[in-house]
């Protein structure tokens, strides 16, 4: 044989060897990067959503001797919202607040009016609330709520005097 076909059958041999090594043993990490030039700005906030409006005094219906007792709210919701964006949350304090609890409570159904004349709310204290006031305060806040974030609230605050509704009042509270 000679050496030129030697060559040439040991260059054969040698290839797959190359081969099979290099997919064995692979290349090591390098340290090699690239950077771009080029930077991005910017920012982020929250949502504010507007307050709903008293649009009126509100009043304190003593309804018979308490029993049927109510208060009335005159509110506006702000420009773009309606009454499907908002919402009643009420508290109590005083002698009598174990006593009148609000539940079950309905806005849709206690509520008349429009968003651009505005709305009348009433909201029913329970039998216990409106005989046996004793001293207790509700006070009731109206807010708008949409995308998940509330808005400050429209209050009022209604005292239900201390028997059948005797002495019993409403007044707007301030915006908060």
């Amino acid at each position: 044989m000679t050496v030129f076909k030697r060559a040439q059958v040991g260059l054969l041999l040698a290839l797959p060897l190359a081969v099979v090594l290099s997919v064995v043993n692979s290349p090591s990490v390098t340290e090699a990067a690239w950077q771009r030039g080029q930077f991005s700005a910017g920012s982020f906030g929250t949502v504010t959503i507007p307050a709903p409006t008293l649009n009126g005094q509100c009043t304190y219906d003593p309804g018979f001797l308490g029993a049927g007792a109510y208060v009335r709210i005159l509110w506006k919701p702000p420009a773009g919202y309606t009454l499907a964006n908002a919402e009643v949350q009420v508290s109590t304090s005083g002698l009598g607040s174990a006593l009148a609890p609000l539940t079950g409570y309905n806005l849709a159904g206690n509520t008349t009016g429009n968003a651009t004349s505005g709305y009348i709310t009433d909201v029913q204290t329970n039998l216990l609330g409106g005989f046996l006031g004793l001293g207790t305060e509700l006070q009731i806040a109206i807010v708008i709520k949409d995308l998940g974030w509330t808005s400050k609230s429209a209050s009022v605050a209604s005292n239900a005097g201390l028997v059948g509704g005797l002495g019993g009042n409403c007044r707007n509270l301030p915006a908060a």
